[in-house]
């Protein structure tokens, strides 16, 4: 692990597909999300569909031009069914270790670190009935997730691009809302998918790459977890792409409220005693004044993302999510959203 901060994209929509990245690709099936898109299209069509995606949205030239734009690191989602019928029943969903093998042979060729990510959502809703598993936004038991946790650790453990291996990409954790219990996973089980994974990231590859943690919105939530001189090389990742309070954002001074309000997160979520990244953040703001011109939101759009950025500096690893959109959504999309920024400021 080198001793500078990362600087990152997330490759968000590349091997798993997001309607809000490309939505082309959903609009004709008349699809919100990649479950729905299997249902409307057969799994013969959408794994021809998927293929071509893999193979055209993202490519070696965005990794060029990532490096060169100052950037030293990518956030990789990665599938739970990677392994395609190698891995846990993947159903009709394709695999493709062999993207993220290319992935990371492009990293090293151009010097940029990659943190791989595995794309589920434990305590999120099953996609196809609604109901919420304790450990994954999917059909396969706890024991299957771990199985690829660590054969990705161990695939890895010794390529100079690894930089680490985040155990979800998000968690919905249960939480207490006067005598109510939030949906999503109880705490204490996502603890303990934490502790197992971080064994067998260790037992495959060291103690050198880091194990990340999604902290599921939930910063004070997380005190003296993993503590013991035992865990090492464990961060916290807080995700600030959508907005944790509610705050007036029609001026500047709004707009540094609201940015205010993320570094309340992060000072929070750094209680626990574990460094804390910031794995998602964008430059939309995240309500629409009526009476603002599109200049105007623009130009308070750039004082958000300049204030971000500052206050991101004190992260060991920050990521802006995403690298690309097929619309280029100017809040979202880092080739537009950064682009009037100075290299200075992100390297």
């Amino acid at each position: 692990m080198g001793s500078h901060s990362l600087h990152g994209v997330n490759l968000t929509g590349w091997l798993t597909l997001e309607s809000w990245v490309t939505p082309e690709l959903f609009a004709e099936a008349g699809a919100l999300d990649e479950h729905a898109l299997v249902t409307a299209l057969g799994e013969r069509r959408y794994g021809d569909f998927v293929r071509a995606h893999r193979e055209s949205f993202v490519t070696r030239e965005d990794f060029v031009k990532i490096a060169a734009r100052g950037f030293n690191a990518v956030r990789l989602p990665v599938p739970w069914y990677v392994y395609g019928e190698q891995g846990p029943e993947p159903g009709p969903y394709v695999g493709c270790i062999e993207h993220v093998d290319q992935a990371l042979d492009w990293a090293e060729e151009l010097g940029l670190k990659v943190v791989f990510v595995l794309a589920m959502n434990p305590g999120a809703p099953h996609a196809g009935d609604g109901m919420a598993p304790d450990n994954a936004d999917c059909h396969v038991p706890r024991e299957r997730i771990l199985d690829v946790v660590y054969a990705l650790a161990k695939r890895y453990a010794l390529r100079a691009g690894f930089f680490g291996l985040e155990l979800a990409d998000d968690a919905v954790p249960q939480v207490r809302r006067g005598l109510t219990l939030t949906d999503g996973v109880p705490i204490h089980r996502l603890r303990n998918y934490y502790r197992e994974a971080y064994e067998l990231v260790r037992n495959a590859a060291g103690d050198d790459p880091v194990v990340i943690m999604p902290d599921g919105g939930v910063p004070g939530g997380w005190g003296r977890f993993m503590a013991q001189r035992h865990y090492v090389n464990v961060w916290l990742d807080c995700h600030l792409d959508r907005p944790v309070e509610r705050v007036d954002v029609s001026g500047p001074s709004g707009v540094r409220r609201l940015v205010a309000a993320h570094a309340r997160h992060l000072r929070e979520a750094r209680r626990s005693g574990m460094p804390v990244m910031a794995g998602k953040w964008s430059s939309s703001l995240p309500i629409a004044d009526s009476q603002m011109t599109p200049e105007g939101r623009i130009a308070l759009e750039r004082v958000y993302t300049s204030e971000q950025l500052g206050t991101y500096e004190k992260c060991p690893a920050w990521f802006f999510n995403t690298w690309k959109t097929s619309g280029m959504l100017a809040g979202w999309d880092a080739r537009v959203a950064l682009a009037t920024f100075e290299r200075g400021m992100i390297v």
